[in-house]
């Protein structure tokens, strides 16, 4: 594949915007900030987790709010439950192309996604890798996904500080991965870096610019692309690189959309497992009645599952584009605008959520959450992502009496992933 020329006028605009992030705005009341220059695209109100009462004005004051200036440009935040349902499954109205995000794409590594795709592609393409986590499929990963939590949780140290992140999360979440790809286990936390590379801020911990996410995505896909053509030549199997090498939606990708599919399926499969299992563990703590309750009622752990799911969103918004002109909440959107339904937003709205704050493993309506989606856009692996952090809280009351967690969750800066760095916790084991 030959790369188009670097645009490096482009790195220079995104590096000079980042430095426009306000890191002060933490330390502000929002509601003594004038709402119409609210930013909440700003990453710092995420890693310090401080975004709470900014989201509360808006669903108090301004739902449907028009952000006029950020480093992403002008973009429309939808903050409550019902609009962002009424822009999540109006997909006659609102595009998902070009992109999910509220950053523009680069004109020279456009990697297009079918999560980024509008009828009928989407569904031709999401068509073809769907099967690989659904019916007997998904059915036959329990004995696997168990086998390996069993295999983690009795690896770790009783009495003994460690990062929760590191030990259980990412190495569950990628054991998970490199199954779903048939990718070399041995070669498997690379799944993990380029889901990091892939939707991180420049100059904020992970990639320093944009040559780097690019040069690191590129080799991402020369190593997808040797694994193509091992598959290609196979008969069909059950793993995502055979699907798409021998669909006939996928079969004949060009090589940036076929990046696009592999990292959309690498950062689906990481990032909501990822950090709900660590969500979990943080929410037993800040919780204590309910892991009282769970451990009471063990039964209690789907529902569990789903709340903290809801509770952590680990996915903070989706971007449309508005295909026309329309009125939402009351406000004029024009044709090409972007539109950001915040779910991390709609999932604490208490006109549809009693006490939203509150972490309620029994919450009566609490699978009507918005952190996987609606409409034809719906998480496609929300049900490997439930299984796999309900056989890890299975697990855990076999083994543990608790999980301590001694120091501060460190959240990555990013206003899309809702993520954690780290955890520190200590194990106590079951009496």
């Amino acid at each position: 594949m030959s790369e188009a020329a670097h645009d490096t006028s482009q790195d220079d605009l995104i590096e000079d915007r980042i430095e426009n992030h306000d890191a002060t705005v933490v330390d502000k009341d929002p509601y003594e900030v004038d709402i119409a220059d609210f930013n909440l695209a700003n990453p710092h109100l995420f890693s310090s987790d401080k975004l709470w009462p900014w989201f509360k004005r808006l669903r108090e004051e301004d739902p449907v709010h028009y952000c006029r200036d950020s480093m992403f440009g002008p973009y429309w935040s939808v903050t409550r439950y019902d609009d962002i349902m009424k822009v999540d499954t109006s997909h006659d109205i609102y595009s998902s192309e070009p992109t999910i995000t509220v950053g523009d794409l680069q004109e020279d590594f456009q990697l297009s996604m079918f999560i980024a795709m509008d009828r009928p592609k989407h569904d031709e393409q999401r068509a073809v890798v769907n099967p690989v986590v659904r019916g007997d499929q998904l059915r036959n990963f329990e004995p696997l996904i168990r086998e390996r939590t069993r295999e983690v949780l009795d690896s770790l140290p009783i009495g003994e500080e460690f990062n929760w992140v590191d030990k259980v999360s990412i190495e569950l979440t990628t054991r998970m991965l490199a199954t779903l790809f048939d990718f070399p286990f041995e070669d498997r936390t690379k799944l993990t870096r380029w889901s990091d590379v892939a939707t991180a801020i420049p100059g904020m911990g992970i990639i320093e610019n944009e040559d780097q996410r690019r040069e690191e995505l590129l080799e991402c896909l020369a190593t997808f692309t040797e694994l193509w053509n091992e598959r290609v030549k196979e008969e069909p199997k059950g793993d995502f690189i055979s699907m798409l090498a021998h669909g006939s939606a996928t079969q004949e990708m060009d090589p940036l959309e076929y990046l696009g599919n592999i990292i959309l399926l690498i950062v689906g499969g990481n990032d909501t497992s990822r950090n709900s299992m660590t969500a979990s563990v943080l929410c037993q703590n800040l919780f204590p009645d309910q892991f009282e309750k769970l451990k009471a009622n063990p039964a209690l752990i789907p529902s569990m599952v789903a709340e903290t799911i809801r509770w952590q969103t680990p996915l903070a918004y989706m971007r449309r584009t508005a295909k026309e002109d329309t009125i939402l909440g009351g406000k004029q959107i024009k044709k090409g605008d972007k539109v950001l339904m915040w779910y991390v937003s709609g999932n604490r709205d208490d006109s549809h959520f009693e006490n939203p704050d509150d972490y309620i493993i029994d919450r009566r309506n609490v699978r009507s959450h918005l952190s996987f989606g609606f409409g034809i856009h719906r998480c496609m692996g929300n049900s490997v992502g439930e299984m796999q952090l309900r056989i890890l809280w299975e697990e855990i009351l076999e083994r543990f009496d608790r999980i301590e967690v001694v120091g501060d969750a460190e959240r990555i800066p990013s206003s899309f992933v809702r993520g954690y760095a780290s955890l520190p916790v200590v194990l106590h084991a079951k009496k």
